[in-house]
């Protein structure tokens, strides 16, 4: 993904994202060592159609929160290096 795409990705990212060291996540992601966020989120979407509601990325791990299409509330969990999928949550009503 060219760096554009990354920074694109970035800047429509939820604001848990966007407030945090962006410039630091786009340059990893530039270099390869970050999966780029969009990648990922399609891939969430596609499991679970609906909103997304918060993105977060902590200790190499992207987090993604989407109200589903059912009204549950869906958090999955990648690694951000190979953006292996590591698990889903829902949370509780």
């Amino acid at each position: 993904l060219p760096a554009a795409g990354a920074a694109a990705a970035i800047e429509a990212a939820p604001p848990a994202i966007r407030d945090g060291d962006s410039r630091r996540v786009r340059d990893a992601v530039a270099r390869g060592e970050l999966v780029p966020l969009e990648s990922l989120l399609a891939d969430a979407e596609r499991r679970f159609p609906g909103r997304v509601l918060e993105v977060d990325l902590d200790d190499g791990e992207y987090e993604i929160e989407i109200l589903a299409a059912d009204g549950r509330v869906a958090e999955l969990t990648y690694d951000a290096r190979d953006g292996r999928l590591l698990g889903v949550e829902f949370e509780d009503d």
